[in-house]
């Protein structure tokens, strides 16, 4: 079995989504401050990051859009962990319903959209209104179809011109997790592997980075 890793590294000050500020990653307790907490010989450093909930790669709960919504702490690990990966190349432009309607299998799986768009990752137009992004017709699409998660390795799933944002509405009032930035999609099979992307079960918190990964025998 290989493991591939589809999440982009958070590093200090990284800029994932435009306007949002990038984490402050420093330590809380260095080794040599730890020197007077125990034995000779013995240390260890504690880390601290300060960090805006939507950085790197991460996980969009029904409680990032609607009031009162599930959010981290409700989400099923079935909803998340080890789903069947059906992997749609969708092309540089908006993905339509019509682009996804000869995909065969969508239910039960974490519909991933593989766009390329990751490749402009950590520069300023990684952010650039013309990013591919999900329809809102798409969207209501593979929510009839059964998707348990979709993904996509763009900037944002929705379309960022204009303050709309109908592919998160459709998906998240459908209980169906969004991920963001994910990478390395072009190192999976159509079909065949798993996918996880589990975040921490945070109460009160809506959207959170994830390690996303796949498996492919």
């Amino acid at each position: 079995m290989q493991l591939i890793d589809l999440s982009h590294q958070i590093k200090d000050g990284t800029v994932t989504y435009p306007g949002l500020p990038g984490p402050m990653i420093g330590q809380h307790l260095s080794f040599e401050e730890s020197a007077d907490h125990y034995a000779p010989g013995t240390e260890f450093a504690i880390g601290t990051v300060t960090m805006v909930a939507n950085t790197g790669t991460y996980l969009d709960t029904p409680a990032h859009r609607f009031r009162g919504g599930r959010d981290l702490s409700d989400l099923p690990l079935e909803r998340c962990a080890l789903l069947p990966a059906l992997v749609i190349d969708a092309g540089p432009g908006p993905i339509e319903q019509s682009a996804l309607r000869e995909i065969d299998g969508i239910s039960g799986c974490a519909v991933l959209l593989r766009t390329g768009w990751a490749r402009h990752w950590g520069t300023d137009f990684y952010g650039d209104g013309s990013h591919p992004h999900l329809t809102e017709d798409a969207a209501e699409y593979l929510v009839a179809e059964g998707a348990e998660l979709v993904g996509i390795d763009s900037v944002n799933i929705d379309d960022t011109v204009g303050g709309h944002r109908p592919a998160h509405t459709v998906l998240l009032a459908a209980e169906i997790p969004v991920v963001e930035h994910l990478t390395n999609l072009d190192r999976l099979p159509a079909i065949g592997a798993k996918f996880t992307a589990a975040p921490p079960a945070i109460r009160g918190l809506a959207t959170f980075p994830v390690r996303a990964f796949a498996s492919v025998e």
